[in-house]
């Protein structure tokens, strides 16, 4: 790749993880089968890629990588099945935003779990992303659909922090595609004792829908990242991840006439600088993890 295709290759990658909102509002399953079946074909994805890109060999595992994996694997599965979850009670755009308070959640729990001092421009990160999920919420009653789904959703975004700080913890022994592959087959053997018994109901139309989210939404969009990584560096990664929310609300928008009120714009706006603050100040991440925060979603 030269820089100007991996760059164009991360903008793909990031528009794909922005259509998983889309993918999920248009398969008519519960969510229970969606995350299944995304992480079923996401093996298949992640596999194929692995056997034919230019990796070297897999790290072998040891018995604390098997349990990182096993967690981050739940970790997973609970934050995709919540995030589907948002999206069919509060469409996606909603889910959409409120997954993305992530950033507040990583720098609270960084500092409980690791010790780390908040720094004043990290509690005006958390303060930005506060005000604009109060904006999205379009009023404070736990029996309107949008206040439940994005209830759902902050605590997909909770989910993903903790998955995030979890890939961090292993991202310098094990290779991005193998921890992802892993991942998603502990998704699929979580999945499977619920969704198994509906399987047979999904029509073949919902099953496309599922098999995009998986191969595209998921292998293909980690895959360009991990191959685009070898030429851009880790800080334009992570500001180029930062626009999935607005691929994802854009296309929500133009499909499903999810039209969204001024007061929701401006909320949504300053979650989505909260986001490119939050990659900017993880500027020095290695390449290592910013891959392994892309294999969360």
């Amino acid at each position: 790749m030269t820089p100007r295709t991996a760059l164009g290759a991360l903008h793909i990658g990031a528009l794909m993880f922005g259509l998983t909102g889309v993918f999920g509002k248009l398969a008519a399953a519960t969510p229970a089968v969606i995350v299944f079946g995304r992480a079923a074909f996401a093996v298949l994805a992640l596999a194929f890629f692995a056997r034919f890109a230019q990796q070297g060999g897999w790290q072998r595992l040891q018995a604390v990588d098997w349990r990182r994996l096993a967690l981050s694997g739940v970790l997973l599965a609970g934050h995709w099945v919540s995030f589907f979850i948002a999206v069919k009670v509060a469409g996606v755009a909603i889910a959409t935003l409120g997954f993305a308070s992530f950033p507040a959640f990583t720098v609270i729990l960084e500092g409980l779990i690791f010790r780390e001092r908040i720094r004043i421009n990290e509690i005006v990160l958390v303060a930005l992303v506060s005000v604009g999920l109060v904006l999205v919420t379009p009023a404070f009653d736990l029996a309107s659909g949008a206040t439940t789904g994005l209830l759902w959703a902050i605590l997909s975004g909770l989910l993903f922090s903790l998955l995030s700080l979890t890939n961090r913890a292993s991202s310098g022994r094990i290779p991005a595609v193998q921890a992802a592959l892993c991942q998603n087959v502990v998704v699929a053997l979580c999945l499977l004792p619920v969704a198994a018994p509906q399987l047979s109901e999904v029509r073949a139309i919902d099953w496309l829908w599922i098999g995009l989210l998986g191969v595209f939404c998921t292998g293909v969009a980690h895959s360009l990242f991990v191959a685009s990584l070898a030429v851009i560096k880790a800080r334009t990664a992570a500001v180029v991840f930062a626009m999935e929310p607005v691929y994802g609300i854009t296309v929500a928008w133009l499909l499903f006439d999810e039209d969204p009120t001024l007061r929701m714009l401006i909320g949504g706006a300053l979650i989505i600088v909260a986001i490119v603050v939050s990659s900017r100040m993880s500027g020095s991440s290695d390449k290592k993890t910013v891959a392994a925060e892309a294999a969360s979603h």
